[in-house]
């Protein structure tokens, strides 16, 4: 897949957003470890704030026009945050991007950028037990309403929510994440947004539909490209890719993301010059690592399987449903390497079996080199209330994987022997 540019992801993911000659030639960028920016004027001074805080049509961005990108102080921007998010925003296909010090400022940044008390805010499920703790115990204490579908593929299953949430107050923001969080649910995100602009129509306002990508990421799937409004992703995960360091992205139109770096920049919540480099360091090696963690999921996915002691297996390659298997054609390029499987169990059986593993590593987290494995009912998910949970697809032997860059082979003997427990 290319860009507007002509390259290919892959290319972007290289050195997009770094000219080597504004560092000196270095084949890298540098580290800007600094605070804060020395002006070479008083009026340069000005000028930079004018553009900083009234825009390109400022009097100051005009006297500044053709001058190497000025910057004032760490928390408002830096040049390695620029490269980071210009990278982003070439791999997501969006006109900016802005980037955070972890997922969670992401998207709390983003819903408090977009909802006010009163609004609606609807989400599939089940998703990320962050995001869900912000909706349903922080969000609704500031008067937002959150309503919830459990079909992402069906059309009366959205607009049975969204109907219940707009007769509560005007839905601002359709939150959606596809994969799901951990049962790799599906959701049609151009459906989604056609019902979003349908209902914009009628309440006078059309809701932002923004994507959490976490589980596939840029180069497997591209929600603006389906129509979204916002791409969420955890760089933590597999952009990063490392479990070496907190970082999340929003992209999209340049008009929503300068509102919601506005806001970052009064919550401090940006991403520092050292976590942006090491970032940047792992776009590069994105590509590689993607095609590998995806090869070894669907030989650790096909063991798990046949295994007589598990009940089930949520990986995205064995949905064969015909909705499902056209919007996977049509949305993603590839199933990813993150999914669940289910022991004949429940949590007793589920520990066992977690104790007795030697390679896999027991951690939440997820898109690193190493394999992690983790029990979302008593991790990830606990607070999220058990009825929602198993409601969602997340019972007591519900175990997710997250497949990493070993030999295949030994993941599997590992699992092998620790299901001798179960």
């Amino acid at each position: 897949m290319s860009d507007k540019t002509g390259l290919h992801l892959e290319t972007l993911a290289i050195s997009h957003g770094y000219d080597p000659q504004s560092g000196q030639g270095a084949a890298k960028p540098p580290i800007y470890a600094t605070s804060t920016f020395v002006y070479r004027s008083a009026q340069q001074a000005k000028d930079i704030h004018e553009q900083f805080f009234d825009g390109p049509d400022s009097e100051g961005a005009k006297r500044l026009a053709g001058e190497p990108e000025a910057y004032i102080y760490g928390r408002l921007g830096h040049p390695n945050l620029t490269m980071v998010e210009a990278r982003l925003a070439a791999l997501d296909g969006a006109e900016d991007a802005a980037a955070f010090n972890s997922g969670m400022a992401a998207i709390s940044t983003t819903l408090f950028a977009l909802v006010r008390p009163g609004d609606s805010i609807v989400h599939s499920r089940p998703f990320y037990g962050g995001a869900d703790n912000l909706i349903h115990n922080v969000l609704t204490g500031f008067g937002v309403n959150a309503f919830s579908f459990l079909d992402g593929l069906s059309e009366a299953s959205i607009q049975a929510a969204l109907d219940e949430a707009a007769a509560k107050g005007p839905v601002s923001v359709i939150w959606l994440e596809t994969p799901a969080n951990p049962t790799a649910a599906l959701v049609d995100i151009a459906l989604v947004v056609r019902l979003a602009k349908a209902l914009g129509e009628r309440q006078g306002r059309t809701p932002i539909v923004a994507v959490d990508n976490t589980f596939l990421g840029p180069l497997l799937q591209s929600p603006l490209a389906e129509g979204a409004d916002l791409c969420m992703t955890s760089l933590t995960k597999y952009c990063a890719g490392h479990s070496d360091l907190l970082a999340g992205g929003v992209s999209g139109s340049a008009e929503l993301i300068k509102t919601i770096k506005a806001l970052r920049t009064l919550k401090g919540a940006h991403l520092d010059a050292q976590t942006a480099w090491l970032l940047l360091r792992s776009f590069e090696t994105l590509p590689v690592r993607t095609a590998r963690a995806c090869d070894n999921a669907l030989k650790i996915a096909t063991y798990l399987r046949a295994h007589p002691k598990v009940r089930g297996v949520t990986y995205v390659g064995f949905r064969d449903e015909p909705e499902a298997v056209a919007l996977l054609a049509r949305q993603c390029r590839g199933t990813g390497s993150t999914f669940s499987v289910r022991l004949k169990g429940g949590e007793a059986e589920c520990f066992r079996f977690l104790d007795r593993l030697r390679v896999l590593r027991l951690a939440v987290s997820l898109g690193g080199t190493e394999t992690l494995i983790c029990h979302p009912a008593t991790t990830t998910h606990y607070a999220v209330p058990a009825a929602d949970r198993e409601a969602s697809g997340i019972d007591d032997g519900t175990l997710r994987l997250s497949v990493g860059l070993e030999h295949p082979d030994d993941l599997i003997a590992d699992l092998d022997q620790a299901l001798e427990a179960v």
